[in-house]
């Protein structure tokens, strides 16, 4: 896959004021205001670092590591994709990450190849209570291997490439796209303050049977509450919410 990135994703390629200011943020919406500011904010932006730093380094490692010795599961998904239909192997997309930076998003094409040309056509049968974003339980334009791909979330592997390279996260809101994030309102955006992931809150509680708007206070909390420790419980739920396949389609 190439890197075709539009803009850096990254919080370690972030700024000192765009980690500074999301630090005020969430310092305000958590209360960490008032008299003696200075001092408490500059030991919380030292814990937050280490936290990111920490974050960080199990993306790396992880993201590394999966993709090393998924290397014969990537192989494999790869040729039962191009036998299923004609079209590439992989899916990209421009997606929205943190700071609304926008990146190339990869996931192994589980549509066919004119799917996005039929999307506005089936519009009217969106399932999504919310509106703003798009599912159908039975999406004429999924392949049958592309099915089983979405039920088993084996299409999102290529997304280890995005998290390698800092792009995304191993856990965190998932990525919207720009045409979503238009019909956001302000409060929806927050979900935009960090580096979106594979893996979340609401993946692991239901997933697209989630309505947006319980996915955006979800990933608000998430925001809140984030840590190293919350990160590794998430990934440990995932595997289970797989398997389950509640909500996949």
């Amino acid at each position: 896959m190439s890197d075709d990135r539009e803009a850096p994703g990254n919080a370690d390629r972030a700024s000192d004021a765009d980690l500074d200011a999301l630090l005020r943020e969430l310092s305000s919406r958590t209360g960490r205001g008032g008299a003696g500011r200075g001092l408490k904010f500059a030991a919380w932006r030292a814990t937050v670092r280490l936290s990111y730093a920490l974050k960080r380094a199990m993306d790396i490692v992880g993201s590394g590591v999966g993709m090393v010795l998924l290397s014969p599961v990537f192989l494999a998904i790869a040729i039962a994709v191009k036998r299923s239909s004609p079209g590439p192997v992989f899916f990209s997309q421009v997606r929205v990450g943190c700071n609304g930076r926008h990146f190339k998003f990869h996931k192994f094409r589980s549509m066919r190849q004119d799917a996005e040309a039929l999307k506005e056509s089936l519009a009217a049968r969106n399932e999504s209570k919310d509106g703003v974003i798009f599912k159908m339980k039975d999406d004429p334009r999924i392949t049958k291997v592309g099915k089983f791909l979405r039920r088993t979330s084996l299409d999102e592997l290529p997304q280890l490439w995005n998290v390698f390279i800092g792009d995304m996260s191993l856990v965190g809101p998932r990525p919207p796209v720009p045409k979503e994030v238009q019909e956001y309102t302000l409060e929806d955006r927050k979900r935009l303050d960090v580096i979106p992931g594979i893996t979340c809150l609401w993946q692991i509680g239901g997933r697209s049977d989630i309505p947006f708007k319980e996915q955006v206070r979800l990933d608000k909390d998430y925001i809140l509450a984030q840590g190293f420790w919350k990160d590794l419980a998430i990934l440990l739920k995932t595997v289970p919410a797989i398997i389950g396949g509640k909500g996949a389609y």
